[in-house]
């Protein structure tokens, strides 16, 4: 060990030169130290830090192999929601995602950055000060989980930017595992009689979300950064491109395989050049990222729902396999409804093993005459859901027989009935039918609804059956003594699952809302609702004052307080009246609030207020005033925040460095104003 330097000296001098051999190693795949010149400098670290433990610090190289085991992952809340993207399969849809964008710009070219699109897992590093903080999941795209310790494990992620770093950055990419150590993992498992994994990406999930994160370090695994979201002391350039070469720069690797493309041609001949270079990459794609290249451009487009207008991902053709049908069964839902199911021998297909395939409904089967003992074609492309293609009808065997329609529930034995236009049959044994009881229970205790973990499919069937739970109520009637007589409980299990129960009683209402399982109310409605009647009260109120109008003849007047709220339409807004009408829904929300579930009240938009009725688009930096509170000093006031400039919007609110929505505002005629203008009007002056 060198003693020539003062420790501090030596071991600031040891993590500089480990991290610089790391970036060499595992991002740049250049190393200039042999593997035992590398371990004499760990050896030398780690020596220095157990006899100075006050030189030990976070973004140590010798904290990458793993701390203590985590008991669970804590909740992390995106302070900007990571976003997912939506499709294109053929060049048609690209060139219609293409003409959207030139439309929504008012151009005839832009240029985009076309990058492969890894199969792994997207995540999020906040580094302050160049430190790397903390690590999380996606998620539901609002809220992930804290996996800061495994991803200090990833030896590709700098645990210390490079170069003169913001004061916080966030920045955003994909732990995925290569094909080679995707391969050598599954040698040692199956060597070890472990688990192999079905494909590099759910090898590199799971390998994220180990407790210990000791095994975490002991997988292959990788990182490319392609973004990046909250900030503080430091202003992005103009273009993604410029963003990319920004990361390389501090020490973030960053797809190798990035380029600016023109308009739809460049990306097709990207797509196409990619393609055929996809089974010689050292990587798993399931197609190609486009992004618009001007980040001004992204600004003005916005998004609609989960996914930005200005990215769209091109996937690669779907991969399909011959296999045997041996079986078509019904599966009951929470709702009753027997949707028919291949059970098919086991095919690998698609990066994973395939043994079930969805048929939706009675008119599908008989469209496609799908019968047990048939050959079959299925498809499957990424994490799309398989899909019976066709039947190969010449190899059919003797005998086959077309599948009816079943007069039973499978579940219950109960009366199945399919009424005229209905495309699937439904059980009518509502109360008595196990299956859609337990359906119900997991649609309420699951993740984006109440969160109760611990509560697993096992579980609740085990409490179904034993008649302990039949409703989401009675979930909160449980206790320890109870649950430790389970079979493979225990009480320390019993414990964890009473826990997680207490826990989900302080929830919000746009999950409560979304675990109480209305039709056709998925995250994004829960949402909306929440937002637009703030609590559960004015919700009810109103689904029952609707009710009336439920039938009308025409669909605009179904329901009209129900469609007030955003993307409510008339067959929605009768799906909740219905659903707050039925005295056993109620009753079932009255035990669940006297057992305690509770949330706080969502602050509502005003419904009146100097700005009602007004559409504003915020753009620049407003003096003394965030993005955040400006957009709730408007809606406080009555008005209403819109993402885009268009013919309908009324107010332009423009601060310093306003962006290309100031132009588009100029070209539509939209008044454009300043904070103080803002303010006047508020007050009710001129």
């Amino acid at each position: 060990m060198s003693t020539s330097r003062p420790p501090a000296r030596r071991a600031a001098e040891l993590r500089r030169l480990l991290e610089a051999h790391n970036h060499e190693y595992y991002v740049l795949d250049a190393p200039t130290v042999s593997d035992a010149e590398y371990d004499r400098l760990f050896r030398e670290l780690q020596a220095l830090e157990q006899q100075h433990p006050d030189l030990l610090v976070p973004d140590s190289p010798t904290q990458r192999v793993g701390g203590s085991a985590a008991s669970q992952f804590a909740p992390v809340r995106h302070a900007v929601p990571m976003q997912s993207l939506n499709n294109c399969f053929n060049e048609d849809e690209l060139r219609d995602f293409d003409r959207r964008v030139r439309e929504g710009l008012g151009v005839e070219m832009v240029d985009y950055v076309a990058e492969p699109k890894l199969d792994g897992l997207a995540i999020s590093l906040t580094y302050e000060r160049g430190v790397f903080t903390r690590g999380a999941t996606r998620g539901d795209g609002e809220t992930g989980e804290d996996i800061t310790a495994n991803l200090r494990t990833v030896r590709s992620i700098p645990l210390r930017l490079g170069g003169e770093p913001p004061k916080l950055i966030e920045v955003r990419g994909e732990v995925y595992m290569p094909v080679a150590g995707f391969a050598q993992l599954n040698r040692e498992q199956e060597k070890a009689g472990g688990k192999t994994f079905a494909n590099p990406r759910n090898a590199a999930a799971g390998s994220l979300r180990q407790l210990d994160p000791k095994i975490t370090a002991s997988r292959p695994l990788a990182f490319a950064g392609y973004a990046t979201a909250h900030r503080e002391g430091w202003t992005p350039p103009a273009t993604h491109m410029d963003v990319l070469d920004q990361l390389k720069r501090w020490g973030v690797p960053v797809s190798a395989y990035a380029e600016k493309v023109r308009g739809p041609e460049g990306c097709l001949k990207y797509f196409q050049k990619i393609g055929a270079r996809r089974a010689k990459l050292p990587f798993q794609i399931d197609g190609v990222v486009y992004k618009l290249n001007a980040l001004a451009g992204r600004e003005e487009l916005g998004s609609v729902s989960r996914a930005p207008r200005w990215a769209i991902a091109h996937k690669f053709p779907a991969e399909e396999a011959e296999t045997i049908c041996e079986a078509v069964e019904f599966q009951v839902s929470r709702t009753g409804a027997l949707t028919p199911v291949a059970r098919l021998k086991p095919v690998f297909v698609g990066g994973a093993n395939v043994s079930n395939a969805g048929l939706h409904n009675m008119d599908e089967v008989a469209r496609k005459d799908v019968r047990a003992g048939d050959t079959v074609v299925i498809r499957r492309a990424g994490d799309v859901i398989p899909e019976l293609v066709r039947v190969v009808v010449e190899k059919r065997p003797r005998g086959a027989k077309p599948v009816e329609t079943p007069s039973r529930c499978p579940a219950c034995g109960g009366r199945a009935e399919r009424e005229e236009g209905e495309l699937v049959a439904y059980c009518t044994n509502k109360l008595g039918c196990v299956t859609q009881i337990q359906a119900s229970l997991s649609h309420f205790v699951g993740r984006h609804a109440m969160n109760v973990e611990g509560l697993g499919e096992k579980l609740l069937t085990t409490l179904v059956e034993r008649k302990l739970v039949r409703t989401p109520a009675d979930i909160y009637r449980l206790d320890v003594p109870v649950l430790a007589e389970l079979e493979r409980m225990g009480e320390k299990s019993a414990a964890n699952v009473i826990d997680a129960i207490v826990h989900s009683r302080r929830t919000t209402l746009e999950r409560f809302l979304l675990a109480l399982g209305i039709p056709d109310v998925g995250e994004a409605t829960a949402r909306d609702l929440a937002r637009h009647f703030g609590d559960l009260e004015p919700l009810v109120e109103a689904a029952r004052a609707d009710l009336p109008t439920a039938h009308a003849e025409k669909a605009r007047d179904r329901c009209p307080r129900l469609q007030e709220v955003p993307d409510v339409g008339p067959t929605v807004a009768v799906h909740i009246a219905h659903f707050f009408a039925e005295p056993g829904n109620l009753a079932v929300i009255r035990e669940l609030r006297e057992a305690g579930v509770q949330w706080e009240p969502v602050k509502r938009a005003a419904s009146a207020g100097p700005l009602l009725g007004k559409t504003f688009v915020i753009t620049g930096t407003l003096p003394g005033l965030g993005r955040e509170q400006a957009t709730e000093l408007i809606e406080s006031h009555g008005g209403r925040i819109s993402g885009s400039v268009s013919k309908k919007t009324d107010f332009l609110l423009a601060g310093s460095d306003a962006g290309s929505k100031l132009a588009k505002a100029g070209k539509l005629g939209v008044p454009v104003i300043e904070l103080a203008q803002l303010q006047k009007m508020i007050a009710g002056k001129k």
